[in-house]
């Protein structure tokens, strides 16, 4: 198996120093600067220039680690070589505590800064997806069927890359920066327990007590570097379904003898669709699809009972409640009306994830001094999920979207997709937006 060779500590350990170095010239350059009574009412803090010279340099390690990462995806609970990468990278770096095993292969971080203060978190997540890669590229996936189509890669590399920025400021932090690299974002495997919620279970939030929390995520819908941000719901629940709808079997030449749930499953597919026509507010966002329907072994043979898979999305948790509810009297009717019976459950994939609104504004300022106004933009909520969001539910959190879309190289592909692919210079900003967000944050703390 072709793999890209991992340095040894010491050669780490070399590179690691000379980026510190390189940032401890910039930001004692900046403070000088800073100092002069001309500039000092209008410069930025010192250390924006100092954060931006740390992570270009960094570029070369993120797209080593990223590319690596992604010849050697592992899906959701089965992340174990990542989680090793993982933890090697984060000891080279000097100051940084690492505890593993955290919700199975979960990776902590933590860096104490050289002032007491509050604790925030940066989290990054490490499986792939069940997809055959279709790129032709030097760094393409070892592991067939399996792909990082997510860009959870380009999200660990990031966060490892903000960790050694980070380091380099350590004795000017006034708090301590937590660091999440967090298995199973797309799903654990049917029966196990994993993603956020066991992150949290396993203390990832309370040792020590996270009090605000970042995080981001690529996206080909934007322009490379750009930052998209919306303050409350940003990205929906998901809640998969399964609905059983029972009948009468008999000879495909009887049907009268039948009650058949293939023609009761047509009609249910049809009926739930008034729950976004007729139920929900045009203006609130709302999705139900049907994914998969099955039923039937024989042509000739009325089949016994159908099972119907699919999704419910939305941005509201009242609104979630409800559909639910929709859902069951719908079904209890249609049913009722062919003769037939059904059951269904409900499993959630992720709750609403919503940006607090306070943090978001709070934060702005810092993002659009450090990335300019016409690269921060507001963006509308969207339908896709994430399980940030049971962070959400424990701690202050403002979650991005950092474009990586370039079609002069042609990274346009959707997420999901077998050609998905990224443009890594991007990484850069990417690491600017975890420092800022965790250093801004740190520094208002400390004004309080």
């Amino acid at each position: 198996m072709r793999t890209i060779p991992v340095a040894r500590s010491s050669s780490r350990s070399r590179h690691f120093l000379g980026i510190r170095g390189a940032f401890t010239i910039a930001v004692a350059i900046s403070l000088l600067v800073a100092a002069t009574p001309q500039t000092r009412a209008s410069s930025p803090p010192s250390s924006d220039q100092g954060i931006a010279a740390a992570a270009a340099a960094l570029l070369p390690r993120m797209i080593e680690i990223r590319r690596d990462l992604h010849m050697h995806p592992e899906l959701s609970n089965r992340e174990e070589r990542t989680a090793r990468v993982v933890a090697e990278r984060l000891r080279a770096i000097q100051g940084i505590k690492v505890r593993t095993g955290v919700a199975r292969h979960g990776v902590v971080g933590m860096l104490r800064g050289g002032k007491p203060g509050p604790v925030v978190a940066l989290r990054a997540d490490l499986d792939a997806l069940p997809i055959v890669e279709t790129n032709d590229v030097p760094y393409k996936s070892l592991n067939e069927g399996v792909k990082h189509a997510c860009g959870h890669d380009a999200h660990t590399s990031m966060l490892i890359g903000a960790a050694e920025v980070l380091s380099g400021m350590r004795a000017e932090l006034a708090g301590t920066v937590v660091f999440l690299f967090q298995p199973a974002e797309e799903g654990p495997p049917e029966g196990e327990p994993g993603g956020a919620p066991q992150m949290i279970e396993d203390g990832a939030l309370s040792s020590p007590k996270v009090e605000a929390i970042f995080g981001l995520h690529v996206t080909p819908e934007f322009e490379s570097g750009t930052v998209h941000v919306n303050s409350g719901a940003v990205m929906a629940s998901a809640d998969k379904f399964t609905i059983t709808i029972k009948g009468k079997s008999a000879h495909g030449a009887n049907p009268h003898d039948s009650v058949d749930p293939i023609v009761v499953a047509a009609a249910c597919v049809q009926a739930l669709q008034t729950i976004r026509s007729r139920r929900v507010n045009p203006q609130e966002g709302f999705v139900l699809s049907v994914g998969s329907v099955h039923g039937g072994s024989r042509f000739n043979i009325i089949a016994n009972e159908v099972v119907m898979v699919g999704t419910i999305r939305t941005h509201s948790e009242t609104t979630r409640a409800n559909a639910v509810r929709w859902m069951r009297e719908i079904l209890g009717g249609v049913a009722s009306a062919h003769g037939a019976t059904f059951e269904m459950t409900m499993s959630e994939s992720a709750a609403v994830t919503v940006n607090d609104p306070a943090l978001v504004a709070a934060t702005l300022p810092a993002l659009k001094r450090t990335f300019g106004e016409s690269r921060v933009l507001a963006m509308k909520p969207v339908m896709v999920a994430e399980d940030f969001s049971y962070y959400q539910r424990e701690v202050p959190g403002v979650f991005y979207f950092l474009g990586v879309r370039d079609e002069s190289k042609g990274f346009t592909a959707p997420l999901h997709t077998a050609a998905f692919d990224l443009d890594e210079s991007a990484m850069v900003q990417g690491v600017r937006l975890l420092v800022t967000s965790a250093t801004d944050y740190l520094e208002r703390a400390a004004k309080r």
